[in-house]
Parts: C-alpha cells; sequence; structure tokens
C-alpha cells in the first residue's frame, strides 16, 4: 500500500502538467496493452462466481440484483444529473449519485430532488485529488470532514475517487457500506480486485463493528467508451448475462460527466447517452420480473440481516 500511495501522489503531482487529451491518449494505450494480458479474468473473472457459505439467494427469490450507481466527478456532471435521473426514472429505475463535497458546489435542490424521488446519496471522496489515502494520518483527518456531509447529506454510503481503496481505513467512517472495489478491473490505479461478484462484509475492530462491501460488477462507463472507444454495448450484456446466471449482483458504475444528452455529437471526453439507456432497457427487456432492483443501501442492510447476521 505504501509503494501504491507514492505512485498515486507522483501521478497527481503531474498530472496538472499533461494536457488531458495526452493523458486519455497515454491510458488508451496503457489500457490495450494490459487488455491483451488480462483476457482471462476480464471482463470475467470465473472465481469470482462463487458465493458466501450462507448464501441463499436475493429477496422474492429473484434471479440476481441489479444496483445503479453513479459518481459525479465534476461540475459538468453536477448540471447533469437531472437528466440522468430523468432518464432512470422515466424507465422505473433508481439509482445513487456519489457527490465530492469541496471539489464543486453540490446543489442542496438536486439533493433534495433526488431524494424525494427515491434516489440514494452518497459520498464521494472530499477532493478528488488522489491524496485521500496518502497517509493514515492524511485519512483520518479527512474522515472526520467525510463522516460531517455524510451526516449531513442523509448518507450511509461512501465510495473513493479513482477506487483508490483501504479497507481497514475505512472503518473510520461513520457509513453502512463502501463501494470502492471491483470484481475484477486491470485498468484502475490500484488492480486489486476483490473477485467476488457478491456484497461482503469487513469485519472492524472498533465499537463501530464493520460494514458491508459492494464491488462494482460491470465495466465503468469510461474505461468503455472513453478508453476503449466502444460504440455499443455489447461487454456490459455480456457479463451482465453471466451474472445473472451465476445469480449474482450487476452493480453498475458510471458518470453523468461523461454521458451526451443533448443528441449532438460527443465531444472528446464524452458518449451518447442512449448508450446507458440501451443497458437499461436491455435488463428491463431480457430480464423481466428476473432481478432485484435494489439502491446501494438497500442491498447493505439486506446483506447485514440475511447474510452477516446469520453467520
Amino acid at each position: 500500500m505504501i509503494e501504491q500511495s507514492r505512485i498515486i501522489s507522483l501521478f497527481y503531482l503531474f498530472k496538472p502538467l499533461i494536457p488531458r487529451r495526452m493523458q486519455i491518449h497515454l491510458r488508451r494505450r496503457i489500457v490495450a496493452k494490459k487488455r491483451r494480458t488480462s483476457s482471462r479474468t476480464w471482463p470475467i473473472d470465473v472465481a469470482a462466481a462463487t458465493p458466501v457459505n450462507n448464501w441463499s439467494g436475493w429477496p422474492d427469490q429473484k434471479k440476481f440484483a441489479v444496483i445503479l450507481t453513479h459518481d459525479v466527478d465534476t461540475p459538468r456532471g453536477h448540471t447533469r444529473c437531472l437528466q440522468l435521473a430523468d432518464l432512470e426514472k422515466n424507465l422505473g429505475f433508481r439509482s445513487a449519485f456519489y457527490f465530492v463535497p469541496r471539489r464543486y458546489d453540490v446543489s442542496l435542490g438536486l439533493r433534495e430532488y433526488l431524494l424525494s424521488g427515491g434516489f440514494e446519496i452518497g459520498v464521494h471522496g472530499l477532493y478528488h485529488d488522489g491524496l485521500l489515502y496518502k497517509s493514515r494520518e492524511i485519512f483520518r483527518e479527512r474522515a472526520l470532514h467525510i463522516n460531517r456531509y455524510l451526516k449531513e447529506w442523509q448518507a450511509v454510503g461512501f465510495r473513493s475517487p479513482s477506487m483508490h481503496h483501504n479497507l481497514d481505513w475505512l472503518h473510520d467512517l461513520e457509513v453502512e457500506y463502501d463501494a470502492s472495489t471491483f470484481d475484477t478491473d486491470p485498468f484502475e490505479p490500484q488492480p486489486d480486485g476483490v473477485r467476488t461478484i457478491f456484497p461482503f462484509w469487513v469485519n472492524g475492530e472498533t465499537t463501530r463493528g464493520g460494514y458491508v462491501e459492494l464491488p462494482y460488477t460491470l465495466a465503468q462507463d469510461f474505461t468503455l467508451f472513453i478508453l476503449m472507444q466502444n460504440r455499443n454495448i455489447d461487454m456490459w450484456k455480456h457479463k451482465l448475462d453471466w451474472i445473472a446466471d451465476q445469480g449474482g449482483m450487476a452493480l453498475i458504475l458510471t458518470h453523468p460527466d461523461y454521458m451526451n444528452f443533448d443528441g449532438s455529437a460527443p465531444g472528446f471526453e464524452e458518449y451518447p447517452s442512449r448508450l446507458y439507456e440501451d443497458l437499461l432497457l436491455y435488463i428491463k427487456d431480457r430480464y423481466r420480473n428476473e432481478y432485484w432492483h435494489a439502491l446501494p443501501k438497500e442491498v447493505a442492510r439486506f446483506w447485514t440481516a440475511c447474510v452477516v447476521d446469520k453467520r
């Protein structure tokens, strides 16, 4: 973790000096190389399908679970949240939006709109500057502020920026769940997948006990459409079908920052929102009445009550 922290710190130190287009170009080359060497474990790691020993299935005997989440990384993403929420609501879905408290102004009106509409709000780091895990002292200091935002926003879930994580340190947060990991994703800065398509419990050594970890299990939209430049959702559908067959959790992570909602030609770091809409329609039509659609906090509470408490 120390060496990883140094690499991340160096990256964020030099990042402002590298033009954004050059950053994307370099990341595309890295992703193409890693994709060739990771075909056995990405996008599907078959070892991730093993459920916990006392697993008895999802509520109402549903075949698998579907959880929609969004990281709102920038002011641009913040302005597009209403369009994304309305898209989902019109199709009968609800999701969780994770905001960065001190990177941009998080609108009270937007938070109230989402909560009143049955959506969930979570906290996405504090600054999104890559320094959250630089040292134990920094994490402890920032955790105090993150906990204040969790309380103010009526939030019970957290996700780290750039999917950095240290599951032991996260016990400092007053959360019911964390969502800073993935089953398999060799393209992330910290690529250590947890190798499961199910939630799992992280035991605590403090009076707070533990929390539920919810890994994302479908590739991020940024990876598929910006770095890999895919123009369809075939990879999403392939992984979703496998998860459904295994009875797992299809937890999706997308970003309104990169979605183009106006129908114009997508910008350099954009993709048509219809691709995300196509995924929702595929889930709704292909698996009608077969999936449990829930918010992350609902999944965490179900897992705590029906799996952890029965151990």
